[in-house]
């Protein structure tokens, strides 16, 4: 938002048509935010935010589900189940139970399960001296191979 920067240069002596009109905004909405810089759906989602956050410290297993419920019963802030999901997902206040560890890419091979019996040496003296083979499951019409 651009608008505390227009704020700023006001109180620097640059009038307030010129900083609008440099940084290409509108001087109607900025004299109304000027009037109210905080919105009714800003400090709505703060008493939401709030009410969400004793509900969690209170029950930290709680879900986002049981903390809106929670909210809405101790505190009085009724919202939906969605609403409670983006705020609680936002701020990272995740339940003690509910956030299972990544798994895939970033983790570390365990050690071999086999002995390396080639030596990593691929390549064959004469036929039929060295055989190499994946050990894999391979889909047949009869079932896996």
């Amino acid at each position: 938002m651009m608008y505390p920067l227009v704020r700023e240069l006001a109180a620097d002596g640059i009038p307030v048509v010129v900083s609008c009109r440099v940084l290409k905004l509108a001087r109607q909405p900025y004299y109304r935010w000027l009037k109210t810089p905080i919105t009714r759906t800003e400090l709505t989602e703060a008493y939401r935010a709030n009410a969400l956050f004793d509900a969690h410290r209170e029950d930290p297993e709680f879900g986002y589900r049981l903390l809106a419920d929670e909210a809405a019963y101790e505190h009085g802030e009724q919202m939906a189940d969605r609403t409670a999901w983006r705020i609680t997902s936002v701020n990272g206040w995740w339940s003690a139970f509910g956030k299972k560890k990544a798994r895939g890419k970033g983790t570390k091979p365990g050690p071999p399960v086999h002995d390396d019996l080639v030596r990593r040496e691929f390549v064959a003296d004469a036929p039929n001296r060295l055989w190499l083979t994946d050990i894999t499951e391979h889909r047949t019409g009869e079932g896996k191979l």
